[in-house]
Formats: structure tokens, sequence, C-alpha cells
């Protein structure tokens, strides 16, 4: 099968300094899902986001662009046919690959002095508060 000259990946965060692409876990390996048609990744986006996932944007890319990408990155890469429908996992990982990135760049920088009546919030909290801000869209 010749590749498409234009795939639609899913985005995170698109457009935001924290943008990222979405791809599963297969073990040790990250595998980026590549559609061959928008829809396809649209009901893909649409399920996940049903799944309290978070919620990705379907972009079209080249698809030479985003082989490339996970050749350098060292990823894995699936071609989503027309018409197959694709199922997204059933667990989402707790922290994504740029989260942890983000918590090596903070401890190896000098953390800025914190008040004492500032304090922390549950992660479960937050979810909770994310979820009914959410909701408001």
């Amino acid at each position: 099968m010749l590749a498409p000259k234009q795939i639609y990946i899913l985005l995170i965060n698109a457009g935001t300094d924290n943008e990222g692409i979405h791809s599963l876990q297969v073990g040790q390996r990250n595998k980026i899902l590549m559609f061959e048609t928008e829809d396809d990744a649209t009901r893909y986006a649409l399920m996940l986001e049903a799944q309290d996932f978070p919620v990705p944007t379907v972009e079209a890319f080249p698809f030479e662009e985003i082989e490339e990408f996970c050749q350098e990155a060292g990823y894995e890469w699936e071609l989503v046919e027309s018409g197959k429908l694709e199922l997204p996992p059933e667990v989402n990982l707790e922290r994504t690959d740029w989260e942890l990135e983000q918590e090596k760049t903070a401890q190896s920088s000098p953390s800025s002095p914190t008040s004492e009546s500032e304090e922390e919030i549950p992660s479960e909290q937050l979810d909770a508060i994310r979820r009914q801000l959410e909701g408001l869209l």
C-alpha cells in the first residue's frame, strides 16, 4: 500500500508552549497513530474525550513530515486506513513525557521561594475542578 501524501494526527494542547503529539505506549516504545481521513481521526479524538483523556485537536500533516519525526524521536507509527475503527486504550498515563521533562527541568533549576500561605492542591481536586471547567465549555 502506498503511503498517503497527507495524514491526520492528534495534538494535545495545540498551539501552546506545552503542545504534544498523541501517542500510545507499547511496551517501552511510543507509537503515533496517523489517520488517512480526518473523519476517522475526529472519531478517535471524540472517543478519547469521552474517556476523560486530554482533548486532542485533529491536524493535517504531510505523511513524510510525521514519518521523519517518528524516526528522529525513536517512535513507531501506524497508518490507520480509511474506515478502520481504531479504539483508544482504556487507561491514560498518569503523567505525560513532557510533564516529566518539566519536572526534571524544575528540579535542576533553582526554585522560587513560596510563601507559607500557598498550599498544594491535591491532584484529585485539580482533576475535579478541570472537569467542571471543561463542562462549562
